[in-house]
């Protein structure tokens, strides 16, 4: 190479990567590049925007409450003290043994003293346990996605990732899913339909036995099935980057032409007359998304020169010449309907000359060292021109097994879908009707380019919102009404273009300044999206497929398949956030109630700092006498069954927006502890008001007083926790009584021994000499009942009269005793009983006048109408009542086996 007086041009085709290995090289030429602060290591080391979830930033704001109401309680507890010290007669006894130094300091400095005394006394308010339970619950909870066989794939060998932990509760607030198409949606793996060459349509293998398939019916068909003497060689395969490569040129195959190999830029193809043809690769122009196209220029062994060019129709027909354009374009969009991939072939036959001419302008592009992409591009754009059309190819990306299933279930849960394609708008809109993304009452909105050139943006966008906002409008009321089953749903199609003109609008646009916000309007209206592109995009899949690894590995969970995003979000993005909500919402209400009495105490000890409640009590509050409880129940808590909340996706919006963690809830919570607090301080403080004896005539003191609220507040806070629980196991049962059974051990041993280690100990016979009075029993039993009544009471009350849909299949959940959903329609669980009443009649005449499937086996099973009695009535398998079932009449109307229905 030191002798050729030539410049080569370095891209990154040249590149080679880390690890990379090179065969049948003896040496080579290399430059290091990326080196010193280039390096992806160095490139690597700013620091990230770090990802919080919704529960996060609801919890430091509750923590910002809870801070502001522990210096509450400090300042007024200093201001009270030194306005009741203020009287002679109240100042400081002697027994606090103040010195008289202390006595003489500045009262600005006593009160800050005092002010930092109370604060340190009432720190506990601040559940700094919390954050540490959070981060075990979502370190624990992550592996129960990690574990589940459901998400396991058989063909990939593979299971769900999860590659962080801090989000496992947003899984259960996902709005909005922006997801590819191809890989994502789709299999991956091309199967080559069809061709069009010169106006001809060839099949692969259209005629079996002499005869045309059905399928083949109305084209004009030529037979392409290979010979016997074809048939009969060994099969290969072929392996590419591009799976769409692979597909046509195993489509090729099977019609006779057969690529053997690419050595030394040499292409061998063997013909159907089984001659090998050889063609010589000079050079290619690499496909990009800009120009939605690739080139090669090829030598063929009679020394003629082409260049054959391949890309969307949309690129290629602008450029063609000649040849039977019409005929292929009504080919293409045939296809593009049937939601095939479609591409389009053309050539251009080139001169000795005008071969030179090409490759002077190719190597003065790739030599430049400034704005090299800008000038290729030009480049390219001057050499694919004046082009013969060829034909054009179809090949089939078949949908992921499951996927139109999940995306319905995802509209049902009140997730917006927008699918990314680079196809055309009819493939696009056709993918998005066999994927569910589309039904048959949506109704298409278009902001795409075509549509923005016969109106200008401005009018488009405000038609469009229009149109949107009036059915809005309507949709609110017949929400109200209960009818909006009939309602209209909206699908968006826009293209990168149009979209971009809406997010970044020309200057001389005076209109431009409310795009941004109309068209976000339109987006929120409507329930799917698909996004045609056709320029440079970025995307970022979590999906295990065939494209490499590096979207998994940049992803916070990765997935084998698209179906099994369905039970991720659903099933435990919803538990999820049920259980985090509560954990969330029930350390704060028991550090209330821990805490308050404390503060009350105050009121009766002349604001001397002096604890209500023993120093190892006040460590192992959080730590060990309620930790666990709450820890497992944020592990392992299913309010519903997952079968329910896969059968029922709607159950997801329940949860949508953190409604769990509200500001009316958390007051409601805090309200609830103070109460708790105030029921165990004063139910203590008054069945004791008087001098109280145990059996052996003892009198209690302040310790056994604090000791009898620390025991009230122990059992209520852990029987609050077993109230709330819904799904009891052998572990739940095993942690709620064993942490009061070891918060009555320890008790009994912290007091029953003198510990040497210990300089003093106060509590010494404290516990057993509560155990040992009677009324100290009584007192227990009659506060715990007196602080967790008012809360059973009010979800008593509320489930009766104003049942939310969780709820509701609670209930019915317990009446079927755990079997719901083998066999219950869950839409009866869904609507009011008014509601219910006013659509009876109507559904009653609907099903009155379908003929009944002939009757097999009858089956016996039990439905819910709200605040009824319940109904038995048997039908058939197929949930058709028959014509004598009085079921039918008064019941809830079962019309035919649909999607909410299981048996």
């Amino acid at each position: 190479m030191d002798s050729e007086p030539v410049a080569r041009p370095l891209g990154a085709e040249n590149l080679l990567l880390r690890g990379a290995t090179l065969k049948n090289t003896e040496y080579i030429y290399a430059v290091a590049i990326y080196t010193g602060m280039e390096t992806k290591m160095a490139l690597n080391y700013q620091s990230k925007s770090q990802k919080r979830s919704a529960v996060e930033k609801s919890m430091n704001a509750y923590l910002v409450v809870y801070l502001c109401i522990l210096i509450g309680k400090a300042v007024v507890n200093t201001a009270l003290k030194y306005l009741w010290q203020a009287d002679p007669n109240r100042d400081e006894p002697w027994y606090n043994q103040r010195t008289e130094t202390e006595r003489q300091r500045h009262i600005v400095i006593r009160a800050f003293t005092d002010f930092l005394a109370f604060m340190v006394l009432f720190n506990y308010i601040i559940p700094v346990s919390m954050y540490v339970t959070v981060e075990m619950q979502k370190f624990l909870g992550s592996y129960f996605i990690m574990w589940d066989d459901e998400m396991f794939d058989e063909d990939l060998g593979e299971r769900a990732v999860v590659n962080t932990s801090d989000l496992n509760e947003e899984l259960g607030q996902v709005e909005y899913i922006f997801t590819d198409k191809t890989g994502t949606l789709t299999e991956n793996n091309m199967e080559f339909i069809e061709c069009c060459v010169d106006g001809h349509v060839y099949v692969p293998h259209v005629i079996c036995n002499g005869q045309v398939l059905s399928c083949a019916a109305g084209m004009d068909m030529i037979d392409t099935s290979p010979g016997p003497e074809a048939r009969g060689k060994s099969t290969s395969f072929y392996i590419s980057s591009s799976p769409d490569e692979v597909a046509l040129v195993e489509g090729m195959k099977r019609l006779g032409f057969t690529y053997l190999r690419l050595k030394d830029n040499h292409m061998e193809i063997l013909n159907r007359e089984d001659e090998v043809e050889r063609f010589e690769l000079l050079e290619v122009l690499t496909f990009d998304s800009v120009r939605r196209r690739m080139s090669v220029i090829v030598r063929s062994s009679t020394g003629e020169l082409y260049l054959f060019c391949k890309g969307a129709d949309s690129s290629i027909f602008p450029r063609v010449i000649s040849g039977k354009v019409e005929q292929v374009r009504a080919r293409v969009e045939h296809n593009a309907v049937e939601g095939l991939r479609t591409l389009c072939v053309a050539y251009r036959p080139l001169s000795a000359e005008k071969y030179q001419e090409v490759c002077h302008l190719l190597s003065t592009a790739k030599l430049a060292l400034q704005d090299r992409d800008k000038r290729l591009a030009e480049a390219y754009d001057l050499i694919e021109k004046d082009l013969i059309l060829l034909g054009a190819t179809a090949v089939e990306d078949r949908l992921q097994e499951k996927a139109a299933d999940t995306i319905e279930s995802l509209h049902k849960a009140g997730i917006k879908v927008w699918v990314l394609t680079g196809d055309k708008m009819e493939t696009a809109a056709a993918t998005c009707y066999a994927s569910k993304l589309f039904h048959r009452n949506t109704e298409i909105l278009e902001l795409t380019t075509k549509r923005t050139e016969e109106q200008s943006l401005h009018d488009v966008l405000f038609d469009l919102s229009r149109t949107v906002l009036r059915q809005h409008g309507s949709m609110a009321r017949d929400n109200f009404s209960g009818l909006s089953g009939d309602c209209t749903d909206y699908g968006l199609i826009i293209d990168g273009a149009t979209l971009s003109a809406v997010m970044r609008p020309s200057p001389e646009d005076s209109n431009s300044g409310n795009y941004k916000e109309i068209f976000l309007e339109i987006c929120r209206n409507c329930s799917a999206c698909a996004m045609l592109s056709n320029g440079t995009t970025s995307e970022s899949s979590g999906i295990m497929g065939k494209e490499g690894r590096q979207a998994v590995r940049n992803s916070d969970y990765a997935i084998p398949k698209f179906k099994h995003l369905k039970k991720m979000l659903l099933v435990h993005g919803h538990y999820y956030y049920i259980r985090i909500s509560e954990l969330v919402q029930y350390f704060f209400y028991k550090n209330v109630c821990f805490i308050f009495p404390q503060f009350l105490y105050q009121f009766f000890c002349g604001f001397s700092q002096q604890p209500l409640y023993d120093t190892a009590y006040l460590t192992l509050y959080n730590i060990s006498f309620t930790s666990l409880p709450i820890l497992l129940y944020s592990l392992i808590e299913q309010h519903i069954h997952m079968d329910i909340l896969k059968k029922d996706p709607s159950l997801y919006r329940d949860i949508a927006k953190n409604s769990l963690l509200q500001w009316p809830i958390f007051i409601y919570w805090t309200i609830l502890g103070v109460y708790d607090a105030i029921v165990m301080f004063f139910g203590a403080y008054f069945l004791f008001d008087n001098t109280t004896f145990t059996s052996n005539g003892q009198m209690f003191g302040n310790w056994t007083f604090g000791t009898l609220v620390f025991t009230v507040l122990v059992f209520t806070v852990t029987l609050k926790l077993a109230l709330d629980t819904h799904y009891w196991t052998w572990i739940n049962h095993f942690v709620i009584w064993g942490s009061l059974i070891f918060f009555v051990v320890f008790s009994l041993l912290w007091g029953g021994i003198i510990w040497p280690f210990l300089n003093y100990q106060r509590m010494y016979y404290v516990f057993m000499q509560m155990l040992s009075s009677g009324p100290a029993w009584l007192s227990i039993i009659l506060l715990i009942t007196a602080s967790l009544l008012p809360d059973v009471v009010k979800k008593v009350i509320w489930r009766a009269l104003w049942p939310t849909t969780t709820e509701r299949i609670q209930n019915a959940d317990k009446l079927y005793k755990g079997h719901l959903s083998e066999f219950t329609p869950l839409a009866s669980l869904h609507t009011l009983s008014k509601t219910g009443n006013q659509r009876r009649g109507s559904i009653n005449q609907r099903n009155a006048a379908n003929p009944h499937r002939s009757q097999g086996f009858k089956k016996k099973t039990m439905f819910t109408r709200w605040q009824r009695t319940p109904d038995y009535c048997t039908f058939t398998p197929l949930l058709r009542f028959t014509d004598g079932s009085p079921c039918s009449k008064r019941g809830y109307p079962n019309n035919g086996a649909g999607h909410e229905t299981s048996v």
